[in-house]
């Protein structure tokens, strides 16, 4: 395994929900740290994480050449976390490219770039066209980048298995939307874990598929976060032909249930591809969901901590 010890790394979107869990792992093995945000103080958090001088913060946006440029010059290597749902192409597109073009540019022997499952030039969703555009990108900028493809991420900050949870919480009756679409959660940890060992020369030009140790239907996923947080619900399958018309029609609007290209992000399996290389192949053992997902989803019980779950 390379050694950070005293490496500067740029992490571009490491104040996001991954980020925050690389940038932990990094500065434990004595790297330092520049993180480039668009906001840098939305950052500072991160600082107290390491040690004297180890973080760096410096005003970049993937979707601007110039300061990208400024923000990798004179580091050993360079991760890519940057992603959105709102300007997808002019981030996880032109933003990949515009990343892996200065790595190249400043000699930079090592790029981690984090994509995502379902990243299809032919997906019909703007986020699996955006994706696979920005994977294209940065192979040809950067033959040696190591791409990370996780399928759904799951950890206590996180906008899915939260979200899900805090609708159970609230709803007698819970609509299931695409309730036969397969996912394969993915701990937070074990992403972090991936893109540190993705840093390693063993890793160069090679595209890893990274999925947890199971697969569940969004119908099994439901059920499986109502017994966890001891939640006796109704699950009512929607019909494509109601949640269709419903995304596509409502989806525009603020607070809206699902988003146009959410719906059609969910017309593909998302799961690691058969023969894939993944997580094992990185040394790291994929972390279950009922391993870790406890000790957060206890919030959403009726009696927290001390409510008294059935095994499940």
């Amino acid at each position: 395994m390379r050694n950070l010890d005293g490496q500067l790394i740029t992490i571009f979107g490491g104040s996001g929900f991954v980020g925050r869990y690389v940038v932990q792992r990094l500065l434990s093995r004595g790297a330092r740290v520049r993180l480039a945000e668009r906001e840098p103080r939305k950052a500072l958090f991160l600082k107290p994480l390491g040690g004297l001088g180890q973080t760096q913060f410096v005003a970049a946006d993937v979707r601007d050449a110039a300061s990208v440029a400024r923000a990798v010059a004179g580091v050993d290597a360079v991760i890519n976390l940057a992603g959105s749902f709102d300007d997808m192409f002019a981030v996880q597109a032109d933003g990949a490219g515009h990343v892996a073009a200065a790595v190249n540019a400043a000699g930079i022997p090592t790029l981690v770039h984090v994509s995502a499952i379902g990243a299809d030039a032919d997906s019909p969703s703007n986020y699996g066209q955006s994706k696979s555009v920005g994977e294209t990108a940065v192979r040809l900028a950067f033959p040696d980048a190591a791409i990370l493809r996780p399928s759904i991420i799951f950890g206590r900050e996180d906008q899915f298995i939260n979200r899900f949870a805090a609708l159970i919480r609230m709803l007698p009756v819970v609509p299931v939307i695409a309730p036969n679409t397969k996912f394969q959660p993915v701990y937070v940890g074990d992403v972090a874990d991936a893109v540190v060992a993705a840093l390693d020369a063993s890793a160069a030009g090679q595209t890893f598929e990274l999925g947890g140790p199971q697969q569940f239907s969004m119908a099994e996923l439901l059920e499986w976060i109502g017994d966890a947080t001891g939640r006796k619900r109704l699950f009512v399958p929607i019909p494509d032909a109601v949640a269709s018309p419903l995304a596509r029609g409502f989806g525009w609007m603020p607070g809206a249930p699902i988003t146009k290209d959410q719906w059609l992000m969910l017309q593909n399996d998302n799961v690691v591809a058969d023969g894939a290389a993944g997580l094992v192949q990185l040394g790291i053992t994929p972390t279950a969901l009922a391993v870790v997902a406890d000790a957060w989803l206890v919030q959403y019980r009726r009696h927290g901590r001390f409510a008294q779950i059935t095994a499940h």
